[in-house]
């Protein structure tokens, strides 16, 4: 799974998405406010004539949007044009159902423009989805870069290789294990971030990262992992735990002369993951510039990655830092 393409690639939207709904929702009715205006005679009667159009419009929009919900693994396996004609198609025939349903309700005869405005609409709405995908298309470049600014700072490797030096002599395989993790992280930095992988390697790398930093400070770090066990198919971004351990470490831990406790936390539910990592605020005068940098990096990739789907809230209190990032579950298939 990879982020080359936004929900709506080619104009076809993922009906299964939180952020197409609200978009299809919120378009639909700024279409019928349009409508609604560009048939007003006499603007006093303009909030009846909503209500009318509104009486129609949102049981088909609603109707038409639960169908694509359950066509939705379909539609992405069909070329694009299949898709948009069955997608309109269905949207037809929404309005169309909606209409029969007001007409039987109050005695009326079921007329064409219904189904005919809803098939419209759909068209328009799909080629808006379209150019929003044409739109996007540069920053899926810029979506590796934004992962490459997340990386280990340069300092980080300076540390590590004297900490490595420093225990080279009374203990060379100590110091053999931290070569070793050191080169396989910055393999990790080094590769393509276009794809979602394995959680447990997240994992892996994230605790390879924090091995190589307890050999640097010793017992003033302090890590406390509390998770259930991570299925092998459950799929995260790249780089998601690392660059905040990273600021974890430099703003909590390494402006604290006594000892601090990193806490992780990581609960894998039915539809969501969450992830939560904790760590001391830094002393009053000791702040670090940076820290939302990173966090903003990471909420730009999520949103490559996930659309509205996923989130990233960040909070203080008794004197801890913590950020939480929500994940729909995503499984290889």
């Amino acid at each position: 799974m990879s982020i080359p393409a936004p929900p709506w690639a080619d104009g076809i939207p993922d009906f299964r998405n939180q952020g197409v709904w609200l978009r299809w929702l919120l378009a639909g009715n700024g279409l019928l406010a349009l409508l609604a205006l560009a048939r007003n005679r006499e603007l006093a009667r303009l909030p009846a004539e909503m209500l009318d159009l509104a009486a129609l419009t949102e049981p088909a929009l609603l109707l038409g949007l639960a169908g694509l919900y359950a066509l939705a693994p379909w539609l992405l396996r069909q070329r694009p044009a299949r898709a948009w004609a069955v997608t309109i198609g269905w949207a037809g025939a929404a309005f169309a159902a909606a209409d029969a349903l007001l007409a039987l309700s109050f005695g009326m005869t079921p007329g064409w423009r219904a189904p005919l405005a809803g098939a419209l609409g759909a068209a328009g709405l799909l080629a808006w989805f379209g150019l929003l995908a044409q739109g996007r298309a540069p920053a899926l470049s810029e979506a590796r870069l934004a992962a490459l600014n997340a990386r280990i700072r340069p300092h980080f490797l300076f540390n590590s290789l004297n900490a490595i030096l420093g225990v080279l002599r009374d203990e060379p395989r100590r110091a053999e294990e931290a070569l070793e993790a050191l080169a396989e992280l910055f393999r990790a930095l080094l590769r393509e971030h276009r794809e979602l992988w394995p959680l447990s390697e997240e994992i892996a790398l994230a605790r390879k990262y924090l091995a190589l930093e307890k050999l640097r400070l010793g017992e003033r770090l302090q890590v406390r992992w509390e998770m259930s066990e991570s299925p092998p198919d459950l799929l995260a971004p790249p780089l998601l735990l690392q660059p905040l351990l990273e600021n974890a470490v430099y703003h909590g831990i390494e402006t604290q002369q006594a000892p601090g406790e990193i806490v992780v936390r990581i609960a894998a539910g039915r539809e969501r993951v969450r992830i939560s990592i904790e760590n001391p605020l830094p002393p009053a005068g000791r702040e670090r510039p940076g820290n939302r940098i990173a966090l903003q990096n990471l909420r730009e990739r999520l949103m490559l990655f996930y659309d509205l789907e996923a989130r990233l809230e960040v909070s203080e209190r008794a004197g801890r830092f913590c950020v939480l990032v929500d994940l729909p579950r995503r499984k290889t298939p």
